[in-house]
């Protein structure tokens, strides 16, 4: 009897031992050109949850070499216990968002041109049977208040100037619907009021020029944008500061948000959240509250 559990306890420890599950995380994104896109892996790369992380776009020339369904073969490959899926999208409040909660097999039902997206970068749901959770986007977080901050301050230093003296203007893409544009706002605006705790600005606003609702529309938001700079410019009768609360480098950050307030006193760089070391500890963080989160049913 003796002899067998010695046999038993050398046997024990001779076994190699087996990797505790692991929670295997896509970082999925709206997607761009090749600059776009490398903003999203870089941060990526500098992700810490102690298990793989995957990387998926939904639109753009990248998209259909990081698919979504392949970024779940790969976790399953290293074999997770479970897949997060973390939007790195400004709101939750967006088609997008919808493609997301669809691709990670909630009930929902696309429209024409979100189904149109999908199918022509050949995304599709994922074969699997590992859990999924799905996360919020960005959603007016701590650590995007963050990065708008220092981008901020990092502006109106460079003007040799102090926050107290100027307007700070934070610009976003937004919606086509009136819907989710209120959806938007109710999300940024407690961002641009942490903003405005945080740097001392005199006045601090906020506004969407809906980059892609019909032109009537555009128009009006864009015209709303640069009458707001105008009066923060008489408040402080100094150039306003503008930051966009856009996710990487691209068309609308280097071109659209440019020609918009062209002529306008504002000063502008047009840097956006990435690749902001807080955008990665923000990924971080939605991987942790997971944990605390209801499956996806599959």
């Amino acid at each position: 009897m003796l002899r067998s559990l010695v046999l038993l306890a050398v046997t024990a420890l001779t076994l190699p031992a087996q990797a505790a599950p692991t929670t295997g995380t896509i970082l999925i994104a709206h997607g761009g050109d090749s600059t776009w896109n490398a903003g999203v892996r870089e941060v990526a790369a500098q992700v810490r949850t102690g298990g793989p992380v995957e990387v998926s776009f939904l639109m753009g020339p990248g998209a259909a070499t990081a698919r979504f369904q392949d970024a779940v073969a790969k976790l399953d490959a290293q074999g997770v216990a479970r897949i997060v899926i973390v939007p790195l999208l400004v709101s939750s409040h967006s088609g997008h968002y919808e493609q997301i909660r669809y691709l990670a097999g909630q009930d929902v039902q696309l429209d024409e041109t979100m189904q149109h997206h999908l199918h022509h970068a050949g995304i599709a749901r994922a074969q699997s049977r590992t859990p999924l959770v799905l996360t919020p986007a960005l959603d007016g977080s701590i650590e995007m208040a963050r990065v708008l901050a220092d981008r901020a301050l990092a502006m109106v230093r460079a003007q040799g100037d102090e926050p107290s003296r100027r307007g700070l203007l934070i610009v976003g893409h937004g919606p086509n619907s009136a819907e989710d544009y209120a959806g938007w706002m109710g999300n940024l605006r407690p961002l641009a009021d942490s903003v405005r705790a945080w740097t001392g600005f005199r006045d601090v606003r906020l506004e969407l020029v809906r980059d892609d609702a019909p032109a009537p529309v555009r128009a009006e938001a864009v015209l709303r944008t640069r009458e707001l700079i105008e009066m923060q410019r008489a408040i402080t009768g100094r150039d306003v500061i503008v930051v966009p609360v856009l996710v990487s480098k691209g068309l609308v950050s280097r071109d659209k948000l440019p020609r918009d307030i062209a002529g306008t006193p504002s000063i502008y760089t047009g840097e956006p959240l990435l690749p902001h070391a807080a955008m990665a500890r923000w990924v971080e963080r939605r991987v942790r509250e997971s944990a605390a989160t209801a499956v996806t049913a599959r």
